[in-house]
């Protein structure tokens, strides 16, 4: 007999502006049901202290380095996050997703460093803490992401979404699913593209007292500089590629636009952002030979007018780009519905990610499930 499950998924993006926090009913398998979206905004000085230790943090020995202020930064998350938790007023059999905040991902590495104390986070709420998403999978030789395939599985099917179809995700990466059955996991296939909001962002926050360009209103002000952007696109190509790569925000850096103005800085890094996405895009859809009808995007990207209009500009011919909020699907939840529905998932002891979406030897199970 299925069993419905109560769980709250908790997911602060690569933006590091807050929390997105959904509460949602699940069997673990082949049904939810949203119940609750909610986004709560850090303050000031979590925000600013994410991306002033991000842009510390570029290999494995910064973690250590940085040590103190991590682990303090880590407390102040957690306890962010206990107190939305209060707010919300779940109940006890209601299980939490906590993703945390990612602050580096490097699966060459084997690491991927959420800041978020499941223990601490159990000890102030008292509430049944799944967290710690990605370990099991970079230990079994994965990439540790994406993870949000099954759920974008999930959503395909309750939506009755023709199959197959990809899902683009634009957060602070880019990263796509694509959906060929819907009983079928190992026909998941997933990987990264490349950068999604983060150089972007990183422009606007580095010159500018704006967080991100919203609407895509600075880049409409602003010239494309023909240089960078060749420029930019001849590094893109001759970096080290792999089939398949898992990337983090630190991989991606805006020192080519050094020089530019806000407005032409932002013009010349969206068109460069969506001439990857779309090019990364076509070819993937074009190699998996399938015959997709629609690419639903989702993310906080999809926002950006000025970058979706230009990836659809760069997209092959024959693809079709669609909001997933058409669907009725609120784009800008699914990453909180998603873990949510994971940390069900771990309850049961079932896989999060496969060999096609994560690269890892095996379907593997993933979260550790704190109770006392």
């Amino acid at each position: 007999m299925k069993k419905n499950w109560k769980s709250l998924g908790l997911m602060s993006g690569t933006s590091g502006d807050g929390v997105d926090a959904s509460l949602i009913k699940t069997d673990g398998l082949d049904e939810y049901k949203v119940l609750k979206d909610k986004y709560f905004k850090y303050d000031n000085n979590i925000y600013r202290d994410i991306h002033s230790l991000k842009e510390k943090i570029h290999n494995i020995s910064h973690l250590e380095e940085f040590n103190i202020e991590l682990n303090d930064l880590e407390r102040k998350i957690t306890i962010f996050h206990a107190k939305l938790i209060e707010e919300l007023k779940i109940d006890d059999e209601t299980i939490i997703g906590f993703h945390g905040q990612t602050i580096y991902h490097n699966f060459k590495e084997k690491i991927s460093r959420q800041l978020g104390n499941g223990k601490l986070l159990r000890q102030l709420t008292k509430k049944k803490i799944v967290y710690d998403f990605r370990s099991n999978d970079i230990l079994n030789g994965g990439q540790g992401a994406p993870l949000t395939p099954v759920f974008h599985r999930l959503i395909a099917s309750q939506k009755n979404i023709d199959l197959p179809v990809c899902f683009l995700n634009i957060g602070g990466i880019s990263n796509i699913t694509i959906v060929k059955e819907n009983n079928n996991f190992n026909e998941l296939f997933s990987k990264d593209l490349g950068p999604g909001n983060c150089l972007i962002d990183a422009w606007v926050r580095n010159n500018s007292n704006k967080k991100f360009d919203e609407d895509g209103t600075l880049a409409l002000s602003g010239t494309k500089n023909e240089i960078i952007f060749e420029q930019a696109q001849e590094l893109y190509a001759n970096r080290e590629r792999k089939k398949k790569l898992s990337f983090d925000t630190n991989d991606f850096d805006i020192s080519f636009a050094r020089g530019l103005s806000l407005e032409d800085g932002v013009t010349t890094l969206t068109d460069f952002t969506a001439s990857i996405i779309g090019q990364e895009l076509s070819s993937a859809i074009i190699n998996s030979n399938q015959k997709i009808k629609e690419v639903l995007i989702c993310g906080g990207g999809r926002k950006n007018k000025v970058l979706f209009k230009k990836i659809k500009e760069n997209l092959h011919k024959t693809i079709n780009l669609k909001l997933i909020d058409d669907y009725n699907v609120n784009g800008d939840f699914i990453e909180s519905q998603a873990f949510a529905y994971l940390a069900v998932r771990s309850m049961m002891n079932l896989p999060i990610s496969f060999p096609s979406t994560t690269g890892c030897k095996e379907p593997t199970n993933g979260g550790k499930y704190i109770s006392n």
